[in-house]
């Protein structure tokens, strides 16, 4: 199940919050390779590297590059900080943090009894590259709103993996902090669950909105329900249970080639419709022509149980140029699926709306 090889680090490439990208000579050639520093130390050329090459070997989008699992020689030293929640669970490389709802943290207090987000507006999107582009459409409408970023485990686990979310903080734009949830690990707080990631967000960091995605690497089959997506109607149900304000994100595309996500893809109607039980304020970007009206088509049978908020997209694509990151999904930039993006910063701005009616 693992391609295992080893190699000798040669030229870092470039590097970020947790993660150093650099290049492996191996006896196959010269591989791209990731290390997460906080799982196996920070490489140095000429260190003797162990890899991971299976998501390199398959050529995958997102994991097309090997993973560092090990520099057998100068191992990382131990670290003995508080904490008892295991994830990556009886992996290879589980890794212990201090999860912020656990006995021995410190609002532990906080959280034991909390039940209740008190109307906080959260926006659910299906992909991460949604992330910047809600961000855009928030901040057009409400400078300065005090951001937390949930990211879940359906994806990738390492929020380090996430150029996008390191990019987001150096720049200010996620102000109050990351949380991580479930398997996933890395941001500022570690959660147990969900649940108690997003109550976090209000209690301890104080975020005035917070956004959920899963990580980066989305996995699709092809099927009605073999997703990783479908975890985006899951959260529509626990910010209701929690007494928040789900926002739900289209996912829309006039560019994907793929039929079941043009339009309104499969995975937002599948999610919303079937998975979410809780009612939702499902945003419509209010785009021209006939695309607009069969987006509009398309998410009618949501109505039934969600609230469908028709948002005005003027002045959306200048807030999504002043984005201090990349946009780019599915390898598609701004220009080459622009109905996504702005879709997404629609959410963004209903979202600044609901707390100006607060």
């Amino acid at each position: 199940m693992i391609r295992w090889r080893e190699g000798v680090a040669g030229q870092i490439r470039r590097s970020w919050a947790g993660a150093v990208e650099l290049d492996v000579q191996t006896t196959e050639g010269l591989v791209p390779a990731l290390a997460y520093v906080d799982l196996v130390g920070r490489p140095e050329p000429g260190d003797r590297v162990l890899l991971n090459t299976t998501a390199y070997a398959l050529g995958l989008g997102t994991g097309g590059f090997a993973l560092v699992v090990a520099l057998p020689d100068r191992l990382p030293p131990d670290r003995d900080g508080p904490g008892h929640l295991v994830k990556a669970r009886y992996s290879p490389l589980q890794a212990t943090v201090l999860g912020i709802d656990e006995q021995d943290s410190p609002a532990h207090g906080i959280l034991r009894d909390a039940d209740d987000l008190a109307g906080l507006p959260v926006v659910i999107a299906d992909l991460h590259s949604a992330l910047p582009a809600v961000l855009a459409g928030l901040y057009d409408a409400r400078p300065g709103t005090s951001v937390a970023y949930v990211m879940t485990d359906g994806a990738a686990l390492p929020l380090a993996l996430s150029r996008t979310v390191a990019g987001l903080v150096d720049a200010g734009w996620l102000g109050a902090g990351t949380i991580t949830v479930g398997q996933a690990f890395g941001g500022d707080l570690e959660a147990a669950t969900l649940h108690t990631g997003l109550l976090a967000a209000r209690l301890v960091l104080g975020a005035e909105v917070v956004v959920v995605t899963q990580g980066p690497g989305n996995l699709g089959t092809g099927t009605r329900w073999g997703f990783t997506g479908v975890a985006a109607g899951e959260a529509v149900n626990a910010v209701a249970v929690l007494h928040g304000r789900p926002v739900a994100a289209l996912r829309v595309s006039e560019a994907d080639p793929r039929t079941r996500h043009q339009g309104v893809s499969h995975h937002s109607l599948t999610a919303y419709g079937r998975v979410a039980l809780a009612a939702a304020d499902v945003v419509v970007p209010e785009l021209p022509g006939p695309f607009g009206e069969r987006v509009r088509k398309a998410v009618d049978p949501l109505g039934e149980r969600h609230r469908l908020v028709e948002v005005p997209t003027g002045g959306l694509d200048a807030a999504l140029r002043l984005c201090p990151v990349t946009l780019s999904s599915m390898g598609r930039n701004l220009a080459r699926d622009h109905a996504y993006f702005v879709g997404c910063a629609a959410a963004g701005r209903h979202a600044a709306r609901l707390l100006d009616h607060r």
